[in-house]
């Protein structure tokens, strides 16, 4: 049994131009142990999911329904309350998108590690702090980083310490948002470098969302690819990557540039579209060079071409 099964979860927003369906019915497990890349161009609904998992809602939420299981606990039913006691950072932690700046300028980072365990699991003081030493050494930093503020880190120590802080709390899974988009190269290398020790040494589940599918390949043992609010294709790194289904994933994979080919990038046709008033149908078809009369009617079922590989594409199914 999967540690996290996620089914048909959807989260949509109240806005002023219409309801955008942010994350429409998606569906996949997380093993333990497991880490798995969710992949997708920017405004595909990446982050919304992340939030729809912890249930980290905003007031405009119009809709948000399915299954979140883990440990025969469906988190879309819970009240907050519990899902703040239970669920949240004890159990599944986040790695914000721009987490550099949540920390706060004027507290020690010492303390801001440590403060979960004082408020959320009502430890002493002392041994928060010790606690949270044992995890700045777990991801690299010194002891002395501990009595600093932020303004004096660099933006690699600075990521190093809200990695550490998403796991001063032993939880089963992470979610990594987006954690190395704010990096030089060199140290994104040494954060990846640093989560896939982590996930080896720790046994911990991690969602790892990007919209660098080359860098989701260093880390994921599946990978997920997002598109208007679906997961359009799922399997495992080497089915994704090798021999990819859906032909945005195709293309996703065109547009990444290779050091040992000749071969050129190509861009992908036209926009993403609308989430307000999505397209009838197959959500790619208009930027789809292989689009047939289905695909702009009926919206594709989940079809398996090889095993544990899924694609939502009337490519690969019975289209009666």
């Amino acid at each position: 049994m999967a540690l996290l099964e996620i089914n048909q979860l959807k989260l949509y927003y109240k806005t002023l131009r219409g309801i955008v369906k942010a994350v429409d019915n998606v569906s996949f497990d997380v093993e333990a142990g497991e880490a798995i890349g969710v992949v997708g161009e920017s405004g595909c609904g990446k982050t919304s999911m992340a939030n729809a998992i912890i249930k980290m809602l905003p007031s405009n939420v119009s809709l948000y329904q399915g299954r979140i299981i883990l440990d025969g606990i469906n988190i879309v039913d819970l009240p907050e309350d519990e899902v703040r006691r239970k669920i949240r950072w004890r159990q599944i932690s986040i790695v914000f998108q721009g987490a550099m700046n949540v920390l706060n300028p004027v507290i020690r980072i010492g303390h801001q590690i440590a403060e979960p365990l004082v408020i959320h699991a009502e430890m002493e003081k002392e041994e928060a702090y010790r606690i949270a030493k044992e995890k700045m050494m777990l991801v690299g930093l010194h002891e002395e980083v501990f009595d600093r503020y932020p303004h004096e880190l660099s933006g690699g120590m600075k990521q190093r310490v809200v990695i550490a802080m998403a796991l001063v709390m032993n939880p089963k899974i992470i979610i990594l948002d987006e954690p190395t988009s704010a990096l030089d190269v060199s140290i994104q290398a040494q954060i990846m470098n640093l989560l896939k020790k982590l996930k080896k040494d720790l046994n911990i589940s991690m969602i790892f969302i990007t919209h660098d599918i080359a860098l989701s390949s260093d880390i994921s043992d599946k990978i997920a690819v997002m598109y208007a609010g679906q997961i359009v294709e799922i399997g495992s790194a080497e089915q994704v990557l090798l021999s990819p289904k859906h032909p945005y994933t195709q293309k996703l994979l065109k547009a990444t540039p290779k050091l040992i080919s000749e071969e050129k990038p190509e861009f992908i046709p036209g926009a993403p579209p609308d989430l307000i008033n999505p397209p009838n149908g197959c959500r790619f078809h208009p930027r789809c060079s292989y689009v047939m009369d289905i695909c702009k009617e009926v919206e594709p079922k989940i079809f398996e071409p090889e095993k544990n590989q899924k694609v939502m594409c009337w490519l690969y199914g019975d289209k009666t």
